[in-house]
């Protein structure tokens, strides 16, 4: 088995954290920017690129702050997460992804992970 590498992403937007979660958490929003389609029955969600298909669970989280997703067919410890921190001073709102990554392919998923918020930002004007 190989092993996976937790990393974290931070990415500024300008946008309500509320506005923002339904983005993070419901089938039509992800599938705006993360997936070409996403299905969900429950709390499992079934991400669709092309022919390839993907299945996550939708664990427990804190609304309109964290969303955290399980993939089924990968490494017992891994999910990927999307995390809002709004500063408490500036009020200027985060969205920080965490997931893990092969080590060979760590450049490459940070990469996929900019690519995506890049894509959110400009459906959602932030």
């Amino acid at each position: 088995m190989n092993d996976y590498i937790k990393f974290e992403l931070e990415f500024p937007l300008h946008v309500s954290p509320i506005f923002l979660h339904q983005y993070l958490s419901t089938p039509d929003g992800l599938g705006e920017w993360f997936a070409e389609n996403v299905k969900s029955r429950g709390e499992l969600f079934t991400f669709i690129w092309g022919s390839t298909e993907e299945q996550a669970k939708m664990l427990p989280t804190k609304t309109d702050e964290t969303t955290r997703f399980k993939w089924l067919d990968s490494h017992k410890d891994s999910y990927f997460e999307f995390k809002i921190e709004i500063d408490e001073l500036t009020k200027d709102l985060s969205l920080i992804i965490t997931d893990f990554a092969e080590a060979d392919e760590l450049d490459e998923a940070k990469m996929y992970w900019e690519n995506k918020i890049a894509q959110l930002k400009l459906i959602i004007g932030a």
